[in-house]
């Protein structure tokens, strides 16, 4: 029989997907359901909404909520979390990189390696010095690796990604579909959504 699934929508730069991203691996395993990771852009969906910025930019308090409300749930995973001093980042480089690495076997790792770098670390993932050294840390050719990238069929592959979201009526990361149309947002939907697979 094969495997429940669960659509797994983030954006790099988002810090509720960074939180998933660390979370989901363990608790899709424990209950047997399989995650395809979707990497999209909310940046245009946010604009299509009439924003022009982040929600947590656009209304200070709910962005300081916000940071401190990751860095509780970042301490109780077990993962750093430091405020970065770019926010939003441009997360496009990254979820091309992501999208080349979710057809092998490292797109996984390289995408918590991202969120790590941005949240833990407070580099710049925008930066391809930052997405070099993480390429080099998991021993993929860096240089193949950004030419595949810049293709025509990557950079299509994460339009129409951000635009089925969009299509979806998507407006926040993380986001987790089911097979049957279900719809979870947030973080703290993710064990639901997984029991949600199941049914």
């Amino acid at each position: 029989m094969p495997k429940p699934v669960l659509d797994f929508w983030f954006d790099f730069a988002s810090t509720y997907s960074f939180l998933s991203a660390m979370r989901i691996a363990p608790l899709a395993e424990a209950a047997g359901v399989e995650v395809r990771w979707k990497p999209f852009l909310l940046g245009p969906i946010f604009a299509s909404q009439g924003m022009k910025d982040s929600p947590f930019n656009l209304f200070p308090a709910k962005g300081q909520h916000m940071i401190r409300d990751v860095k509780r749930l970042a301490d109780e995973i077990g993962v750093g979390f430091q405020w970065p001093d770019v926010f939003p980042q441009s997360s496009v480089l990254p979820a091309r990189v992501a999208l080349v690495g979710f057809k092998e076997s490292w797109g996984h790792d390289f995408s918590r390696a991202v969120f790590l770098a941005e949240y833990a670390e407070k580099r710049v993932i925008s930066d391809t010095v930052v997405i070099s050294d993480i390429l080099t840390e998991l021993k993929v050719p860096v240089d193949v690796t950004f030419a595949a990238a810049q293709s025509d069929a990557i950079k299509g592959e994460l339009r129409d990604l951000t635009a089925e979201a969009q299509k979806r009526g998507f407006f926040g990361a993380p986001t987790f579909t089911t097979s049957d149309g279900e719809l979870f947002w947030g973080n703290d939907r993710l064990e639901q959504a997984l029991r949600w697979a199941k049914k």
